[in-house]
């Protein structure tokens, strides 16, 4: 009779492929749990540090908005004064024996510079709040990816937990959303800079030079660390919008590429790293 046909034997090999999976699973869930919880803890300390800044932010910005926001109405002693003014003019006539005609008033108007210094504004506070409210969903997100995954106790369920998790991670573009956070938070800042400059507009031309210079470096600096992880793939610096312009960057290199010539491996600035790492180079192996 054949071993495989004997109840014992394939009992047994049962068991050995049931103790190797498990070992197999155990290995998979400690380094999978490793990498998620330091993915998570590094999603929440930068959530964390996006709240403090963005709540400081809204209430520093609210305390513009209740300025400026009063340019938009008219002033109530302004009105006053040119009824005081009517009146005294219609007295003065009938005292004269003559005839007064008010002048027809002119509906109020703000300055243009008062509704788009005000506009700004308010697009700046609406990101900073939008960003608080994500960074919040974000944390409890991490919190629930987490506690999903240790709900199984047998080693190979909790791989396959793990492994059909963060497939969900990839698929819905999490990462898009950590990286959106403070790109929020950046495009409120740069807002609150050019609303200030519409505010200082009509008080003083060489503030305005000053803030707009300052706004210019910026916006300079920030496009220049947009870039420097296209150029130099062991930069440190980088910022949320270097990943578009790295799919902007490969659309225009593969459009004028030949067709044989496409590297579509090397999708994000994090994989070209490690891709141009890979290469010998003498200043790395002195």
């Amino acid at each position: 009779m054949s071993r495989s046909n004997d109840p014992e034997y394939t009992s047994d090999q049962d068991a050995a492929e049931s103790n190797g999976a498990a070992k197999l699973g155990s290995i998979y869930v400690k380094e999978a749990e490793k990498y998620d919880k330091s993915l998570v803890e590094s999603w929440r300390s930068d959530m964390d540090g996006m709240l403090i800044f963005a709540g400081l932010f809204s209430a520093s910005l609210t305390a513009f908005l209740v300025e400026s926001y009063s340019s938009l109405t008219a002033n109530s002693a302004d009105t006053t004064v040119q009824l005081l003014t009517q009146i005294s003019h219609q007295l003065s006539a009938m005292a004269n024996n003559t005839t007064y005609t008010p002048l027809a008033q002119e509906p109020f108007k703000p300055a243009t510079s008062s509704l788009v210094c005000n506009l700004l504004w308010f697009i700046s506070l609406g990101l900073s709040l939008a960003c608080a409210l994500i960074a919040t969903l974000l944390k409890q997100w991490a919190q629930d990816f987490l506690h999903r995954a240790n709900m199984r106790s047998s080693p190979v369920a909790r791989a396959r937990v793990y492994s059909y998790l963060y497939d969900g991670l990839k698929r819905f573009k999490i990462h898009v959303i950590v990286d959106l956070i403070p790109a929020l938070l950046h495009g409120a800042l740069f807002f609150f800079f050019a609303g200030l400059i519409a505010f200082l507009l009509p008080v003083n031309e060489l503030m305005v030079a000053i803030v707009a210079t300052i706004l210019g470096l910026a916006i300079g600096t920030y496009m220049f660390l947009t870039i420097l992880p296209l150029v130099a793939s062991n930069s440190p610096y980088r910022t949320p919008m270097t990943n578009t312009f790295w799919k902007l960057y490969e659309q225009v290199n593969n459009a004028w590429r030949p067709m044989d010539c496409h590297q579509d491996l090397v999708t994000s600035p994090i994989e070209n790293m490690l891709y141009e790492a890979q290469k010998p180079a003498p200043s790395r192996e002195d």
